[in-house]
């Protein structure tokens, strides 16, 4: 089972990987830059091979590492400027994690803004259009929403839907947020609901398009759209629905991200080691 977290990038993007080892990670995501703004420093040649070098020494596989959006952009917006600033930083994005090496892209595919959801997937549809131009092969992952007002891709058929529209189709695949799911609706609470969901995805979106999961528990109920992740077990959802979600990603070899909280509950370290013991 490939399990992490979300590491810190604080000091240099190769402190990422530093960060994972430290954890006992075989598994990562991070943010390539300053989530919080628009503007991105560039990733210098020196950053870049360290990066490559220490991940390269490590006994993580490339391929069970992420990047994920940063918080400002929003792909379904149908305001113009916000929406052709949010496309040129997702075009950046996949730039940057391909001259790190980094194979997925986290997306968040954000809110229509009340223009209505056919108004944003066609943005949608526009921006991922565009990334997919980028020449490299860095596959963009679209995540599911907790079903906030006006936000898009929370249900498994309207992700198989926008999926469909676009290309190529390889370019493109899905990351599962069991909180998001599990708030939005979906039952992740014992072994025999997560079957019944996850066959639920398969048939909508197919198991082949699911890259990365975010295994988090949640502070809301089922069906709160309360967009809260917890502690792994301490949650609404439980060790017991939790533990069939790692094991059937474990089984599918789809690299498992933790993004629960750092408290006086529970750190990373705490977090990961629990979920390696649901093997």
């Amino acid at each position: 089972m490939k399990v992490g977290c979300h590491v810190s990038i604080s000091g240099g993007v190769d402190r990422a990987v530093d960060n994972a080892v430290e954890r006992k990670c075989l598994a990562f995501q991070i943010f390539t830059r300053n989530p919080r703004g628009w503007r991105a420093k560039e990733l210098g040649e020196t950053e870049i091979s360290e990066y490559r070098r220490k991940l390269d020494a490590s006994d993580i596989d490339r391929h069970a590492t992420c990047a994920h959006m940063p918080y400002l952009p929003n792909l379904a917006s149908t305001n113009s400027d916000a929406h052709q600033k949010s496309v040129d930083t997702l075009v950046g994005e996949v730039r940057r994690c391909g001259d790190l090496g980094i194979p997925y892209l986290v997306t968040h595919l954000g809110s229509h803004l009340g223009a209505g959801e056919e108004a944003g997937i066609r943005q949608l549809v526009m921006a991922y259009t565009k990334a997919a131009g980028v020449r490299n092969d860095v596959t963009i992952l679209l995540e599911n929403t907790a079903g906030q007002k006006n936000s898009v891709g929370s249900e498994f058929g309207q992700l198989g839907s926008i999926l469909s529209q676009l290309e190529p189709q390889e370019r493109f695949g899905v990351c599962i947020d069991t909180c998001h799911a599990f708030v939005y609706g979906y039952d992740l609470r014992t072994p025999d609901a997560v079957r019944e969901a996850f066959a639920r995805f398969d048939d909508a979106v197919g198991f082949e398009r699911l890259k990365i999961l975010h295994l988090n528990d949640a502070r809301g109920e089922m069906g709160s759209r309360l967009d809260r992740h917890y502690h792994i077990g301490l949650g609404h959802i439980g060790m017991e629905g939790i533990g069939a979600v790692a094991r059937l990603a474990g089984k599918k070899g789809i690299p498992i991200i933790l993004e629960t909280p750092i408290d006086d509950t529970r750190d990373d370290f705490e977090n990961i080691r629990i979920v390696k013991g649901l093997t």
